[in-house]
């Protein structure tokens, strides 16, 4: 028989335990706090902490498909809940998450979360001969992604009023509108989905596809719109292109004369836009003060455009007296989706820098797009243009050989502009090869928080290249 080992972790946070156990205790948190390198989803969960409580996941290893079948064993709010492993990878799995206070004038932290895990690997002697440095590593990387998002986050809430709100979200089946309803959801505030068809439950607002009743999207202190035609769905031509453009100028439009017809309008609107909206501008620095592009550029033109279209498509709501942010996001990053997961195949395969790698991409976390989104409905001050995207631009060159670095691949094969846009056409010059040097002014005068300004940073983190070592090892070295 294996032995029994044991993992200790502590992680200091900005709130009380009280607070702390609750963000754990909402719906959503096994999501959350699920790392997104992982092959994991929730197959089932009673959304309760509570003793008899059951949460099955989906995963694989090494390709083989594995459930894993947990139950909650013990809960005594604020100070703790436990969980045993009923069936899974582990012939053995008890983990206790403990909440204490902290009550030091020294720091600035009110509480810690302690995580206690105590595990036996299948296989007997083989298991732990074979296993015991892959299960480890495994802990340790999802540990250090558990505890620093948990923190981040508690750090955002507790930087603004703990009212709870009513928020409608359009698009929350997407990337950022999925994570940022779970996170909301974590918040205490009430999130409700803004749908194209027709609803489905009494949840559902859906402005576009009937006749819209007195209180559809009514009374709600803020909107959130991220709906919108993909822009990298398929190889640009007249057809995709208009879809493209109605997705996002004509159901804004029509969104935001509802908005406004409203007897409780919402107090603020965030709207998504992107950094397209300055076209291809070389070395210059670029900030919501910046004039726009151009749309006779060739590739970025088309973008400049549509950006356009669809910031003025806010005008009803504006004109209402409506606050209203337009999102300039930039690359947001997650492997869970978007660029990076779709760069990550080509890394791996040694690939390098797109075009001449001189132009200047701006990204943003996928965790800073939603922080974001959440300081621009919290801060009255913030209307207008914002831009969503890392202090810190980066050149395609050095973003691939960070990339490279984090998964330690040499970035050495590049991708040619010429073969780029024979491949994809006019998207290879709008989406690859423009650059847009774009700094988040607005953000950063307004007093965000980022949670990632350095690239290599970030990637360690969301790959799960980080560990953290449980406290045992710590002391004995």
């Amino acid at each position: 028989m294996s032995k029994i080992r044991h993992y200790i972790a502590r992680q200091e946070l900005p709130v009380d335990a009280q607070a702390a156990f609750h963000y754990h205790d909402r719906p959503g948190a096994l999501n959350r706090l699920i790392p997104p390198w992982e092959s994991v989803k929730v197959e089932h969960s009673d959304q309760s902490l509570k003793p008899g409580s059951r949460v099955i996941l989906k995963a694989s290893a090494a390709g083989i498909p594995v459930r894993w079948v947990a139950e909650h064993t013990d809960y005594e709010p604020p100070k703790r809940f436990c969980d045993t492993q009923l069936s899974g990878p582990f012939s053995l799995w008890n983990h206790q998450h403990c909440f204490s206070e902290i009550n030091d004038s020294t720091t600035d932290a009110k509480s810690v979360l302690t995580d206690q895990i105590e595990y036996r690997l299948p296989l007997g002697g083989l298991g732990d001969l074979f296993g015991s440095g892959k299960a480890l590593q495994t802990i340790e990387a999802m540990f250090a992604y558990r505890h620093r998002i948990t923190q981040n986050d508690l750090q955002l809430y507790s930087r603004y009023d703990t009212q709870s709100l009513s928020i409608a979200i359009s698009g929350s089946s997407g990337l950022v509108g999925q994570s940022l309803s779970n996170m909301l959801g974590l918040f205490g505030h009430q999130v409700k989905p803004i749908v194209r068809r027709k609803k489905q439950t009494a949840d559902e607002q859906a402005p576009w596809s009937e006749s819209p009743e007195d209180g559809t999207l009514s009374g709600f202190d803020a909107v959130v719109h991220l709906a919108g035609k993909s822009i990298a769905s398929g190889r640009w031509n007249a057809g995709l292109k208009k879809e493209i453009q109605e997705s996002r100028v004509k159901k804004t439009r029509q969104l935001c004369e509802l908005l406004a017809s409203r007897k409780q309008p919402p107090k603020v609107l965030v709207c998504a836009s992107a950094t397209g909206i300055y076209g291809n501008r070389g070395e210059e620095i670029l900030d919501e003060e910046s004039h726009l592009g151009q749309a006779t550029t060739k590739g970025s033109g088309f973008l400049v455009e549509v950006g356009k279209q669809w910031e003025e498509a806010c005008r009803p709501a504006i004109d209402a007296g409506i606050r209203v942010v337009h999102a300039r996001f930039g690359i947001i990053l997650s492997p869970k989706g978007g660029a990076l997961q779709k760069m990550l195949t080509p890394a791996k395969f040694l690939g390098g820098a797109l075009g001449s790698g001189k132009q200047w991409w701006s990204w943003i976390s996928l965790d800073d797009a939603i922080g974001g989104i959440y300081h621009c409905i919290k801060s009255d001050e913030l209307d207008g243009p914002v831009n969503f995207v890392s202090p810190n631009p980066i050149q395609n060159k050095e973003f691939v050989n960070t990339l490279g670095q984090a998964i330690s691949r040499p970035a050495i094969f590049p991708a040619p502009a010429p073969i780029l846009r024979l491949a994809l056409g006019e998207m290879a010059e709008g989406l690859l090869l423009s650059s847009a040097r774009v700094i988040p002014s607005k953000l950063l005068h307004s007093d965000y928080q980022f949670r990632f300004t350095d690239l290599g940073e970030f990637l360690r983190y969301t790959l799960g290249r980080d560990r953290k070592r449980s406290e045992d090892q710590v002391l004995k070295t």
